[in-house]
């Protein structure tokens, strides 16, 4: 089976004042489908820009990245943005939930974009708010709901579109311990019915449910672990 992604001598350099600086400098890696993979590492440590290239938000300077059977680095920024809209959902620390929408209305909104008509929208989002547990509350907006269930609306927006990667920025960052722990038990339950997640975070805690967990330094990978099953 071909991984779900794969990328080969990935190298990011930005160019500051005079000099040139590699963010990543030479990433080999795979993920299979159905995965759940924590990348962690320190500040600077080239994990945000990883993220970035794998959410196809930023290109490599040199190196390939291919997703779902596409050789995305090699794509233009119109050819990134349509990969994104159909294959990546993104999850991020802070919810970004209009205010005077409904859940429903919120998770909706990424189809609208895709211009899927008013029904299928309508039934898309139902599903989707069913599959992270807020089917009681669809017709809620984000100041009637705690910051738990704000953030599974942001999944459920994220998982709307059906993507092949689910890609978590700090997900429970904004959110106490408890709600945190709530949050993370979802998605090991979304990875349970099939969804590929790739989760960036600093917080080892986070990392440890996981069940492989990659950390950079200096913009290469410095271990790459499998959690022990009994």
């Amino acid at each position: 089976m071909n991984p779900l992604l794969r990328v080969e001598g990935l190298v990011r350099e930005y160019r500051m004042g005079g000099e040139t600086v590699a963010a990543l400098s030479g990433v080999d890696l795979s993920i299979d489908r159905n995965e759940y993979v924590a990348i962690m590492g320190p500040s600077g440590s080239g994990k945000s820009t990883l993220m970035n290239i794998l959410g196809c938000l930023d290109t490599p300077t040199r190196g390939t990245y291919w997703l779902n059977g596409q050789e995305v680095s090699r794509m233009t920024d119109l050819e990134l943005a349509r990969v994104r809209n159909k294959e990546i959902g993104f999850v991020f620390q802070t919810f970004n939930l209009l205010a005077r929408a409904t859940a429903l209305k919120n998770v909706e909104l990424p189809l609208v974009y895709a211009g899927v008509r008013a029904r299928e929208r309508h039934d898309r989002a139902m599903e989707a708010l069913t599959r992270v547990g807020l089917a009681e509350r669809m017709d809620h907006k984000p100041n009637e709901l705690s910051g738990g269930q704000r953030q599974r609306v942001a999944v459920a927006r994220a998982l709307v579109t059906r993507p092949a990667l689910l890609l978590a920025d700090e997900p429970t960052g904004n959110l106490d311990s408890k709600t945190g722990a709530e949050v993370l038990r979802m998605f090991e339950q979304l990875h349970q019915g099939g969804q590929t997640i790739v989760v960036v975070t600093h917080d080892p805690d986070v990392a440890a449910h996981a069940q492989r967990r990659i950390v950079l330094r200096d913009g290469a990978i410095a271990s790459d672990e499998r959690a022990v099953t009994s």
